[in-house]
């Protein structure tokens, strides 16, 4: 079974990169190359496996990173002449930079179109007005590149156990939703992780699966019925019901 994704949430590559640069709380003109390329590489592994459409665009910027990051590491004699490695990079840092505005600016519209329906009907001819600024970004966001990092992490984990077999898993996305809701439902608060256990002795969950597994837990959030939150960087991720507040974390020592 071949999953081929197709959703408005996977922005491209520079959204993954600026959601890099924010996580590193750093200036946008001071982009840590060699940390952020190794990072952004790890992520084409889970985009590689979602088969998402735009996922040659971010093996394209992945190879800029990287060449960016190995030429200012070792410089060849011959680039004296030509063009320099922090050409290249500004050269990135300026599109970072549009794509930010362009990017501020919409969820700027689209946080005042929701503010406005809450309170009249849309009508034929507004503008929004002036001014305002966007919603701010806080660590304890989950966003979307959050889970797709998780998801990396559960299938790295699942390829050092044992060699992969090729499995097939045609389960409807819809069936993985009701599970993921009953779980939810059951025990409140669930780590995102815990979707992808494997009960001892048996075998090895199919990528597939996984795959289903991870669509149906974003699917619930973008359809408002799961909420997501994550304490700091790289900690577990938990999912709750939208509708009940959510259990208290666990706690391990």
């Amino acid at each position: 079974m071949e999953f081929k994704v197709a959703l408005d949430v996977f922005s491209g590559p520079l959204d993954l990169l600026l959601h890099l640069v924010k996580r590193h709380e750093v200036d946008i003109t001071t982009v840590p190359i060699a940390r952020i390329a190794e990072e952004f590489v790890a992520y084409l592994e889970p985009l590689e496996v979602l088969a998402i459409d735009q996922v040659g665009e971010f093996v394209d910027l992945a190879s800029v990173l990287v060449e960016i990051k190995a030429r200012a590491l070792v410089p060849r004699p011959e680039e004296q002449a030509e063009e320099p490695v922090e050409t290249v990079r500004e050269d990135l840092v300026r599109r970072l930079l549009e794509y930010k505005q362009f990017r501020d600016a919409a969820v700027m519209l689209e946080d005042r179109a929701r503010h406005w329906e809450l309170r009249f009907p849309r009508q034929a001819g507004q503008e929004p007005v002036a001014g305002g600024q966007p919603p701010p970004v806080t660590i304890g966001d989950v966003q979307v590149w959050d889970l797709v990092g998780a998801l990396g992490r559960v299938l790295r984990r699942g390829e050092a156990r044992k060699p992969r077999r090729i499995v097939h898993d045609d389960t409807p996305i819809e069936v993985h939703i009701e599970r993921v809701e009953a779980a939810v439902a059951e025990r409140g608060t669930v780590a995102f992780t815990s979707l992808f256990e494997v009960p001892a002795g048996a075998e090895e969950m199919p990528r597939s699966r996984v795959v289903g597994i991870f669509l149906a837990v974003l699917e619930l959030v973008r359809r408002g019925r799961l909420v997501t939150r994550q304490e700091r960087l790289f900690d577990e991720i938990w999912l709750a019901a939208a509708n009940r507040p959510p259990a208290p974390l666990e706690v391990t020592a």
